[in-house]
Formats: structure tokens, C-alpha cells, sequence
């Protein structure tokens, strides 16, 4: 190995030890562990990310490995956006590094001097990148809802995310007050008929910039957890092919968006194929994988935000 990738290597060790550190929380006697070093020696790489300046307040260093993986997945898939942050071993968690990589491109976006819309869905890995956006005065942009948020019984979604970021943010925002499923194709075009409804629907269908959550379509899928579908209406989607949901639009694996069950009585903006503007897809995990890998093969997004993991089994489903 030459000097020049002695020193790489050892920048990246200091890199993953200080994600692992300052943003995963891992102690440094987990460090250790999880890297398979001493703890003298996690102790001295946390140090030399503080010393090379790898660490301001968010992780500032482009791991190497990362930086392939992202580049592999932008040229197989097209993508106008793409970040790949390191995977945490010993976590179970679905938001850890994405959340934050999430916020970081979100408020590099609202900075920009230039009016633009943003369309927003919903779900638990964006709300937790809303939560690490810091307060700004953002009124010329204005930001858009994709997607409901109440169920058939009135109850709301505690994962909605308009309303948080626009506290945050003093951005003019308009929700969608509607019901993500309605019992009927008939009720459902009613209510998008309504004027303040289309006209959300065109400014969305404008947005300069998305952000967009992708569920699974299994047992424990969002949608049904969160009282928006049924078993039964869940069973009905999986055997027309979901595998994977992007503001409740069922898709098959190759990306389609399904004909029939849930889709033809949902309020959500429709999605455009292949994506219109920068559309980012923020998801991680083994149980992601083909959800994300679909959302990507049919074009309903052309950014990502995933990590080191999820970015390897994308490339090897192919």
C-alpha cells in the first residue's frame, strides 16, 4: 500500500469511527468492537476526526467506500442525486445517518436564494430528517404536501411532516386535508375535484424538489400499521404485485404503478413517470431492498439517500 492510501485508509477509519461516535452514539468501547481494534485505538481514530477537521457538526468526510457505492448506483440508475452514508453494525434502526444526511440535503435546498416548491410526503424517516432542520426564514419557498395524512376513522398520522417543517422553516405550506383512502373510486374523484384540492394538486405536480419516503407492502407495511389500510385491502395489493409504496402508490418490482385495489381510491398526487424535477427517495434496510430497487427501475425517483448495506443489496439484485 503507498503512503497516499495508508493515509486514505487510515481518514476513513477516523471517518467511520467518528460517525459511529458523534452520530450514532456508540461508546468507544463499541467502537472498538465494531471496527475490531483496541480501544486505545478507537479512542485515537475518534481524535483524528476531531484533529483533521472530518467533524463539524455533522460527519464531514466522503468515505471512499461510499462514494463508489453512490457512484455505481447514479450511473446504473441515472440518478441526479445520490448519497450513501455508512451503515451502523450494530443498529437497528431504520433512520440512524439517513435522517441526517436527509436534513443536510433538505436545508441545502431551502438556502437557496431562488424561490422553489418542495413537495414533501411523509413517514417516519422523514420526519425524523425534519427534526434535525434547523430554524430558518424560508417564506419565498413554499412547501406542498404529496400525500394525506388522516385515516377513514379521523384520526391523523403522528408521521406527518408538513406542518413540523413549516414551523421550522416560516415557509408558506399547503397540506392535504384529505383521507389517504376513501371507500370509493366515485368519492375519491369527488374530493380531488374540489378547487382547493386541484389546486394542490398542480403545484405539487410542479415541485421543483421532492422528498419521498418508500414503504414496504408486507405485514408490517406503514399504510397498515398506521390505520390508512386494511389487512384485507393490504392482502388484495400484494396479490395484484406491491412490493413497495411511495405516498401510498402501490408498485410492482419493476416499478409500475399498480392498476386497481387501494390506487384507484387514493387522494395522493399522482406520481410522474419517470420523475419530474428532483424526486429523492429516502429509505434503508434488507427490508427495503426491493422497494427501493423497484422505486428506481420503474423511475419513480432519481435521487437516493439510503446507506452502505441497503446500497450493496441493490447492486447485487442488479
Amino acid at each position: 500500500m503507498s503512503a497516499s492510501d495508508a493515509e486514505r485508509s487510515r481518514l476513513d477509519d477516523a471517518a467511520r469511527a467518528g460517525w459511529l461516535y458523534f452520530i450514532a452514539g456508540n461508546t468507544q468501547d463499541e467502537i472498538a468492537r465494531k471496527l475490531n481494534v483496541s480501544r486505545p485505538t478507537a479512542q485515537r481514530l475518534v481524535s483524528l476526526a476531531i484533529s483533521e477537521r472530518l467533524i463539524t457538526f455533522r460527519l464531514d468526510h466522503p468515505i471512499a467506500a461510499c462514494m463508489e457505492l453512490a457512484a455505481r448506483l447514479t450511473e446504473r440508475h441515472g440518478l441526479a442525486h445520490c448519497q450513501i452514508v455508512p451503515t451502523d453494525p450494530g443498529s437497528d434502526s431504520s433512520v440512524v445517518g439517513i435522517a441526517e444526511a436527509a436534513a443536510a440535503f433538505l436545508e441545502q435546498q431551502l438556502r437557496r436564494a431562488e424561490p422553489i416548491v418542495v413537495g414533501i410526503g411523509t413517514g417516519r424517516t422523514l420526519r425524523a430528517a425534519v427534526e434535525q432542520i434547523p430554524r430558518m426564514n424560508c417564506q419565498h419557498h413554499r412547501l406542498v404536501s404529496l400525500v394525506g395524512h388522516i385515516s377513514m376513522e379521523g384520526s391523523a398520522s403522528f408521521f406527518d411532516v408538513l406542518a413540523r417543517l413549516s414551523d421550522l422553516v416560516r415557509a408558506p405550506h399547503y397540506p392535504m386535508p384529505l383521507p389517504v383512502v376513501v371507500p370509493s373510486r366515485s368519492e375519491r374523484d369527488q374530493l380531488i375535484g374540489l378547487e382547493p384540492v386541484r389546486r394542490l394538486r398542480e403545484l405539487a405536480s410542479a415541485a421543483d424538489v421532492t422528498l419521498v419516503g418508500i414503504g414496504r407492502m408486507d405485514i408490517d407495511a406503514p399504510l397498515h400499521i398506521d390505520g390508512f389500510i386494511s389487512v384485507s385491502e393490504l392482502a388484495e395489493m400484494r396479490r395484484l404485485g406491491a412490493v413497495g409504496e411511495m405516498t401510498g402508490w402501490a408498485f410492482d418490482a419493476g416499478g409500475s404503478i399498480l392498476e386497481g385495489g387501494t390506487n384507484e381510491r387514493l387522494t395522493s398526487v399522482p406520481r410522474i413517470v419517470p420523475a419530474a424535477g428532483l424526486v429523492v427517495g429516502v429509505a434503508m434496510g434488507l427490508s427495503k431492498a426491493l422497494p427501493i430497487h423497484g422505486a428506481l427501475r420503474g423511475r419513480l425517483i432519481n435521487g437516493l439517500v439510503t446507506d452502505e448495506a441497503t446500497a450493496k443489496m441493490l447492486l447485487d439484485i442488479g
